[in-house]
């Protein structure tokens, strides 16, 4: 650009018509983007936030009563993998157990949940 620059000829002008062709220049490349675009709205939401439910929200006595009818080894894989959210090897490394054993007191707990929560629902 400073090649395009004529010492003989007045600044301004010069300066003004770069300025000019680098505002239009940038309105295009924005145009171009926003023809691949679309306008984002609600709907287009992946992980809108589920509706409240108080009944759920009254189940967690229930919840924390059944997580402590379960035997100690099973309520600490629950605890690790499922509340904490941990990855097998990391709460492996936490209890000291193996993963295996962690795999099938997991299993064993859910499998001991769903009975108690079948339970509850008939009564």
């Amino acid at each position: 650009m400073r090649a395009t620059y004529d010492p003989a000829r007045p600044f301004g002008p010069w300066l003004t018509a770069i300025a000019r062709r680098r505002l239009i220049d940038r309105l295009r490349r924005q145009g171009r983007r926003r023809s691949f675009e679309t306008e984002f709205e609600p709907t287009h939401e992946t992980f809108a936030d589920p509706p409240v439910n108080l009944e759920d929200m009254t189940r967690i006595h229930e919840i924390a009563t059944a997580l402590d009818r379960l035997p100690s080894g099973q309520r600490e894989a629950v605890r690790l993998t499922k509340i904490e959210g941990l990855s097998l090897k990391e709460a492996s490394a936490v209890s000291g157990t193996s993963v295996a054993a962690l795999k099938v007191a997991t299993h064993r707990a859910v499998r001991r949940l769903r009975l108690f929560f079948s339970r509850g629902s008939e009564t």
